[in-house]
């Protein structure tokens, strides 16, 4: 048996292709398949199980794509119920995948209602576990994506089905799909794949053993949820369409919401009036998915040469299959401009009287705060808009743990007529250090 790991960095997801004597299993495919269908062809596997754990909240699925596309046989969850031909996976109920391969599903509900993980036996031996958003590497599945009147509930579900998965035998190995960077995981993920033995010691959440104190550490300090979640869930109840072309046109003018994906340092020098800038990474799809209104037209702005692929790519991994076009030339037009500063400048631009606009998450506030700092997370500057106390006249300073969000800051900042600042390649915590540093000098000796 050989397990093959997809990762997407920008979702903190992985799926993953099981091989075992010719045949195959895809478990948790994301839209893009053909990244997955190659490789089981480089392989020369016949796919003959295509798995979901539960209906996800975070991508669209390319399961029953993919199981059109092969012939396999398409398994979700019994209490999933999607609007599409598939076969219900029910506990403890076998799936025979040929060659002493065995598929046995563990119903595990507390990240979703219907959860379910699959346990892979060979000749009859438990080797592998996929966990999808159950039990994962040092953390849990999040159990308030559905709501906070249910989260509750699945919480205590999570404490149950987590111990089912913990009483597996230790050698076992655990395979989750939400990992570092999911905003579908209580805490900080760690690795990407486990055992169930390296858990039992190092996963604490398995050390709590009252479901009403698992549910108060799951749900004390909620991550924030990306907007496009919201959107997820109800296309993979009722089927998603094959991924559409990833290609974009080139337009001599935009069309739709303006996202500039050039690296922030040119952005800085002059953009599009009215754009967002999304610097071109990982988690380019995310931001823009959360930032923008879901599925609305999308021009985005390039440079010359750069390929634009893995951005249509990621919008189209969250249902975005709106982007227009892409400009490359913008002439005269970019007028749009904020400035970058080292943490030297930003430092000495904050002192004496500087107003400073801290846009990480909340939970990154109560780590280490700024005195005197307007706090806004970054998505809550674009749909609550910008906070009052902040003086247009004046430059703002805007900061993150890194400058990436402040950089999309304070373009967001810039068209709504602002003078950003934004600290690039530092972030708060290096500020107060010195900050503390600079007042530690100015003591008497």
């Amino acid at each position: 048996m050989d397990v093959t790991s997809f990762r997407t960095p920008g979702l903190g997801d992985q799926t993953y292709l099981l091989t075992h004597e010719g045949r195959g299993v895809l478990v948790d495919p994301q839209r893009d398949i053909g990244r997955f269908l190659d490789a089981a062809a480089e392989r020369d596997v016949e796919l003959r199980f295509v798995l979901e754990t539960h209906l996800h909240n975070d991508y669209l699925s390319g399961a029953e794509q993919a199981a059109r596309r092969t012939g396999a046989e398409l398994v979700l969850p019994a209490a999933a119920a999607p609007a599409y031909p598939h076969t219900p996976a029910f506990h403890l109920e076998d799936l025979d995948g040929g060659g002493g391969l065995t598929l046995r599903p563990l119903h595990t509900p507390g990240h979703t209602p219907e959860h379910t993980s699959y346990l892979v036996l060979i000749d009859g031996e438990p080797v592998a576990l996929f966990s999808g958003g159950s039990l994962l590497t040092a953390a849990a599945g999040r159990p308030d994506l559905l709501g906070p009147e249910r989260a509750r509930t699945l919480a205590r579900l999570q404490h149950r089905s987590l111990r089912r998965l913990a009483a597996l035998p230790p050698a076992v190995a655990l395979y989750p799909t939400h990992g570092a960077g999911s905003f579908c995981t209580t805490t900080g993920a760690g690795g990407p794949t486990s055992t169930i033995a390296a858990e039992l010691t190092g996963n604490p959440l398995l050390a709590i053993d009252d479901p009403e104190t698992f549910a108060d550490t799951l749900l004390a300090a909620p991550m924030p949820i990306p907007a496009f979640y919201r959107h997820m869930g109800p296309a993979n109840i009722l089927g998603v369409p094959p991924m559409p072309p990833v290609r974009a046109p080139e337009l001599d003018a935009p069309a739709g919401h303006v996202v500039d994906l050039r690296p922030r340092h040119v952005q800085a020098r002059g953009m599009l009036p009215g754009s967002v800038g999304i610097e071109m990474a990982d988690d380019f799809g995310s931001w823009a998915g959360w930032l923008l209104p879901h599925a609305e037209p999308i021009t985005l702005v390039a440079e010359p040469g750069q390929d634009v692929t893995e951005a249509v790519t990621q919008l189209a991994r969250i249902g975005i299959d709106t982007v227009r076009g892409v400009v490359r030339d913008l002439g005269d037009a970019a007028t749009q401009t904020y400035r970058p500063a080292d943490l030297d400048t930003f430092v000495k631009l904050l002192q004496p009287g500087g107003q400073l606009l801290d846009v990480r998450m909340p939970s990154e506030w109560e780590q280490v705060r700024l005195p005197g700092a307007v706090e806004r997370f970054l998505p809550d500057l674009f749909t609550q808009g910008v906070p009052a106390e902040l003086d247009r006249e004046r430059p703002v300073l805007v900061a993150c743990a890194s400058g990436r969000r402040a950089a999309i800051a304070a373009t967001h900042l810039a068209r709504q007529g602002y003078r950003p600042i934004a600290l690039t390649g530092a972030g708060v915590a290096d500020v107060a250090a010195a900050l503390a540093e600079l007042n530690q000098g100015d003591r008497p000796t």
